[in-house]
């Protein structure tokens, strides 16, 4: 019998202060905020708590390289990971790190304690978004099964489940031209809409977008005099928010939410999506700042926790070729709720 939840001792809450009080006031824990991934490995194997819930966006390793690596540390430990990215590809990939299962925030508040319940009653558990997506049920069992994590193997293309807030897709392109055609595609349709849309690029690929939208018949000159086309060259908006090439959350946050609240005011829609086509990750990237460009995806995403945004991001294949940016890659799939690539 499944004991109740004041008798559950030892539930470990490893992340950071946005969902700590939610978790708190939902469930007896014992609360620790880890800044990052390996600081969260390393409250793991202090405690070795009997349930860990994990925040998926960590900076420096996010929460599924963690899950791995607390699993052979503390075995015994059963995680419960809590992200913001209502992914199937997301969810098939922290199912297959052994984890008990997996929460989309959106869901917390109605689903955290039915989801401890049911791990602690020998069962995985994922959000109900998701079941239909992974053909997936509540009492799934939470015994490893080779077959079905073959089943839940990823495809290239993530779709983005409706009841999303917030559309973070990533394009991993090989050629210009269908770098060009993604992004044109992506802003076109906001424009087209009458909803805003937000550049971030580098100078020649600003004029190469502006030439294709015109091209397509969006009148982009018109959206630039209304206030809801915005053009921004990517190194400098990256210099408004980098300390010591390290993403300041707070100067991203308020710049962006600033900038998306000021173009919403101008559009005609009541209810309007901003679209934000970003590759400033992708100079974080060239330069070997991976960490940062993470950190930067994550942020992205606590951004659309709070605000109607569509967001594209796109990073060259040519940058992802040694067995350490294999293991990147996977960490920034995980960050989107879909992934183009050639």
């Amino acid at each position: 019998m499944c004991p109740s939840i004041s008798q559950w001792p030892t539930i470990l809450y490893l992340g950071g202060v946005s969902f700590l009080r939610l978790c708190s006031n939902s469930l007896d824990v014992v609360v620790c905020e880890a800044s990052d991934g390996l600081e969260a490995i390393q409250k793991a194997k202090e405690f070795k708590p009997d349930l860990i819930l994990l925040d998926i966006g960590f900076p420096k390793l996010n929460g599924i390289e963690a899950t791995r690596q607390i699993r052979k540390l503390v075995p015994n430990s059963k995680i419960l990971l809590l992200s913001a990215v209502g992914s199937p590809d997301v969810a098939r990939e922290v199912l297959n790190t052994g984890a008990s299962g997996y929460v989309v925030k959106l869901d917390v508040g109605s689903e955290l304690v039915s989801a401890v319940e049911a791990i602690f009653r020998g069962k995985r558990f994922l959000s109900r978004r998701l079941r239909d997506s992974l053909s997936a049920a509540e009492d799934t069992e939470t015994t490893d099964n080779p077959s079905r994590n073959e089943a839940l193997a990823s495809p290239s293309v993530m779709p983005r489940k409706p009841e999303a807030t917030c559309c973070h897709e990533v394009q991993f392109y090989s050629d210009e031209a269908a770098f060009l055609e993604r992004a044109t595609h992506f802003i076109a349709g906001a424009l087209r809409g009458d909803n805003p849309a937000i550049v971030i690029a580098t100078e020649s690929h600003r004029a190469s977008l502006l030439q294709r939208l015109k091209g397509q018949g969006v009148d982009v000159d018109a959206a630039v005099q209304q206030g809801i086309y915005v053009s921004l060259d990517a190194a400098y908006t990256l210099s408004t928010f980098l300390i010591d090439d390290w993403p300041d959350s707070v100067r991203f946050l308020k710049g962006f939410r600033g900038l998306i609240e000021a173009v919403s005011k101008e559009a005609k829609v009541e209810h309007p999506r901003v679209a934000v086509f970003g590759e400033g990750v992708a100079l974080l990237w060239a330069k070997g700042k991976r960490h940062a460009a993470n950190r930067v995806e994550q942020l992205c995403n606590d951004l659309g926790e709070t605000h109607d945004v569509d967001i594209l991001c796109a990073y060259p294949v040519s940058g992802f070729h040694s067995e350490r940016d294999k293991q990147a890659f996977k960490a920034i799939c995980a960050d989107h709720s879909a992934v183009y690539s050639p």
